[in-house]
Formats: structure tokens, sequence, C-alpha cells
């Protein structure tokens, strides 16, 4: 063996005793470190073959139960920590907040919104869109009588329309979702629409479609395998959504743009061009149009689909539970008579109260909270987590949390009363999420959903359809992005 040979059989040998340490000292880098614990992955697909897609947030709750509160699962090439029960997503999301106020980049909504706007913002770009929208909604009201006076306003359009159904079964939801949506849409846009605008009806079924649509399995796959997105129509049905969605919101700021006046501010947009105006000498500023396409599409979006589909919830548990339904009645009776509802009757009616608060909780409408990231490195429970690590709290899990709610399983208003009757919050409610990714509209959410449930049930008493009883509804969800109702028709009869 001449010198050249023996130094290269040398050198692999040094460089594979060096891999060997390397791949030692990795793991039991990891081991002291204490990692979240988990299920063997497999190769390539991780631990996929384990969820059930259609539902993963029961997969969740069951490996929960399992490997505990901080536990990480491998989804294709990325590793997940998951997040379960109360006092642990309260540990992250409050306590440790900064630590996990980051949005990892994934595929799909990348695709959709290139990290703009404010739901899938990222660094300081997201601090900007969330500081400005929290303080132009406050501007336009939210929270206060302006606000409430629309709310109210456009409540008399939903029970006028629910009236002419004359007691006759229809599907509420279209009409739920068109009062819903006016109460954003007169922020972002300084108007409302009437329900039967050709322009309103498409938003509207362009952004339901999306939301069911950004559930389904096959995006999942995407968002695990980006690289079989060419295969999927789901995606390129989300793309042309967003790109109509856009299409129109140009055409409107556009028209803003040519009568705006910073002194007399007719909505969202009108604040947002102002702004922009601003800012036209730095280049790289926030403002600009790409971000103002994102912000209104996820305000409308967020703004939309989780009231709407809590009040259709609500409906339906109407439906299921009379004696509650009749319970309400009694109180708004008692409390409001044939007067308006109003905020202002909202302390004075607990038993409502925490009849809107329990159709929160037991809906669990958004089971997963939109994934974070962690900005450094954490130590959570004990467990080890890793700058950049992508999370998932599981606010199902904090919603039924056994430790936190007597019956988290059933219906029971009473977990919002205690022994005299009184309303009484609680800590583990978290349907907006908690901590900095806490949803903006929070205030105005509550707004609506007390308004507009109050009001229904002072007009209407709702009854399921001839042949159909209390035991025969369904109150397994349907598969989508959240936790929203199947299809079902009701029957609403007028009150005398």
């Amino acid at each position: 063996m001449d010198w050249s040979s023996s130094t290269t059989v040398g050198l692999v040998f040094i460089l594979t005793f060096l891999v060997i340490l390397k791949i030692g000292s990795f793991f039991n880098s990891n081991r002291r470190k204490n990692l979240p614990p988990g299920p063997r992955a497999l190769p390539i697909i991780g631990n996929l073959h384990l969820f059930d897609l259609k539902r993963p947030y029961k997969t969740y709750l069951q490996l929960s139960e399992e490997y505990g509160p901080v536990y990480s699962v491998q989804m294709g090439q990325r590793k997940i920590v998951v997040l379960s029960g109360y006092e642990t997503v309260k540990e992250a999301l409050v306590n440790q907040a900064d630590a996990f106020a980051e949005r990892p980049r994934i595929p799909i909504f990348e695709d959709l919104t290139k990290g703009y706007g404010l739901v899938f913002a990222h660094g300081e770009n997201w601090k900007v869109m969330r500081r400005f929208t929290l303080t132009t909604l406050r501007d336009f009201g939210m929270g206060k009588r302006a606000i409430e006076d629309r709310i109210v306003e456009e409540y008399g359009y939903l029970l006028d329309t629910i009236g002419s159904q004359e007691g006759k079964p229809f599907d509420a939801s279209k009409i739920i979702n068109s009062a819903v949506a006016n109460i954003i849409v007169s922020i972002l846009l300084g108007k409302r629409f009437d329900y039967k605008d050709s322009r309103f009806i498409r938003l509207l079924q362009l952004t339901n479609e999306s939301v069911r649509l950004a559930g389904k399995p096959l995006v999942t796959m995407y968002n695990i395998f980006p690289y079989l997105g060419f295969l999927l129509r789901a995606n390129k049905t989300l793309l042309k959504n967003k790109d109509e969605f856009q299409a129109y919101v140009k055409v409107t700021f556009i028209e803003h743009l040519k009568t705006l006046d910073k002194n007399d501010l007719r909505s969202f947009i009108d604040a947002f061009l102002v702004k922009q105006q601003e800012e036209k000498s730095t280049s790289n500023g926030y403002f600009h149009n790409d971000n103002l396409l994102s912000l209104v599409s996820n305000l409308f979006t967020a703004g939309l689909e989780t009231i709407s589909s809590t009040l259709n919830w609500s409906l339906l548990l109407m439906l299921k539970y009379p004696e509650i339904q009749r319970k309400v009645q009694e109180e708004i009776e008692q409390v409001i008579g044939s007067n308006p509802p109003r905020i202002e009757h909202r302390t004075q009616m607990p038993y409502t109260d925490a009849v809107i608060h329990e159709v929160q909780r037991f809906a669990s409408i958004l089971p997963l909270d939109l994934p974070h990231e962690t900005t450094t490195d954490v130590i959570l429970k004990d467990y080890f987590i890793p700058k950049g690590t992508y999370i998932i709290p599981l606010l199902i899990s904090v919603l039924q949390d056994k430790s936190q709610w007597e019956k988290p399983e059933m219906f029971y208003p009473e977990h919002f009363l205690d022994s005299k009757g009184k309303f009484v919050k609680k800590d583990a409610f978290m349907p907006f999420s908690a901590g900095r990714r806490i949803c903006a509209g929070e205030t105005l959410a509550k707004m609506e959903l007390f308004l507009f449930f109050t009001s229904l049930l002072q007009r209407f008493t709702f009854h399921p359809p001839p042949g159909v009883s209390a035991s025969d509804l369904d109150l397994n969800p349907a598969i989508s992005f959240n936790i929203i109702p199947k299809p079902y028709k009701i029957c609403a009869v007028a009150r005398s």
C-alpha cells in the first residue's frame, strides 16, 4: 500500500469516527435536553398513518392521553409539538407569550397570502399590521355604541328575512352568514349589502368554499408534502377564489382612493390608504397593496366564519334542547320585554350569557389553534423545545379539560353560572385562542353573538321541521377547516 492510499484510509477512518461521535453527541444532547415524547415515526410519512385527516383534532386528543400534555409528532419531514390542556396552553401562549408568538410558514397559506396581512403574517410585518388593525377597529367603533347601532340595524334586516319564511322549514345558515358578514363589511368598506346582492352572495360563496376546502385532507397532505401541489385540484380552487375575492377588493379601494379624504375616513380601507400615502417616501414600508388585500381577506373571513358558525350551532342546540331555549326566552321577557336588545342588557341576563358561552365551548369552532412557532429555545413543562419549532395548541382540549369543566362533553350552560345563578368567567374559556395571536376582533365577536342570538330568541321560537324530533338532530360536525354543523333545516315561529 503506497503512502497516498494509507493517507486516504486514515482520513476515511478519522471522518467515520468523527461522524459517529457527532451522531452520538446529537442523541446524547437531545436526551439531556429532554425533548417531548411521541409515537415512533415511519420513514418519509412520519406519523401520518396514525391520523384521521378529516378530523385530525380527534387523533391529537387521543395521542395526548397516551403521551401527555406536551408531545411531538412527525408529519412528513416536519416535527410538530402539540400542547394539550388548559394549564399547558396557558403556560405557553400567555405566560411565555413572546416565545410562542411567531407563525410558521405553512405552504397553502404562504401561497395564498405570501406572509402578508395579519393572520399568517410574520415578524415585524405582523406587529405593524396587528397594531394598525386593533387601533382602526377601535376607531370604527369596536366595543362602542357606534358599532352596536350597526348590529341593531342589521338584526332588524335579519329578523324580517327570517319572518318572511312564515314558519316553514328553511336553511338559516345563508341568511345568518349575510347578516354577520354585513357587520365586518360595514367596517371594511363603509357600507352594507342587500342579502340578494349578487356581488355579496358571490363573496360569501368564495369565502365559505375556501374555508371548507382548507380543511380537506388533500390540502393537509399538500402542507406536509408541498411538492405534490400540482396534483391537487383543491389548491387551484383556493388560489382562484383568492384571486377573484381580491380583484373585487382592488376595484373597491381604487374607488375609495378617488374620493379619499383623510379628515373624513369612511372605512378601514380608507384608514389604510391614508397610511399608505403617509408612507410614500419610505421604500421598505408596510402599507402596500399586498398587505391591504391580505388584511381585508383575513378580516372578512375571520369576521364571518367564527361568528356565523357559532350562531348556526346556537340555533341547532336550541332545537336539540328546547327547555334551554324556553329559559333564555323567559329571561328575555323579564329583562328586555319587547324593547330592542342592547349590550347594556347583557349583565342583567346571566343565563343567556352562559348559554352563548357554552355554545362556544361545546362547539369548539376552532379545535386546533392556528399553528404557532417558537421564537427562541423554550422549556415548557420540563421539556426542551428548540427555536423554530412548529407548535399546535389544541384548543378543544382546553374547552374540554376535565379539570376545568364539570361536564366537558355535555352541553351544560351551568358551567358559566355559580350556585346563585350569577354569570362566572372561566379562565379556561379560550375559543379565540390566547396570548399575542388572540383574535383581534374578540370584542366585536362577543357583541355580535349576544345581540344576534338574543334578538332571534326574542322574536322567534325555533323548532325542528315536521316529522323531525330533537333526538333525530345530528350534532356531528361537517368536514371543514373549522367545526361547523352539518346542513339542517329549521322552523322559526313568530312569538306573540
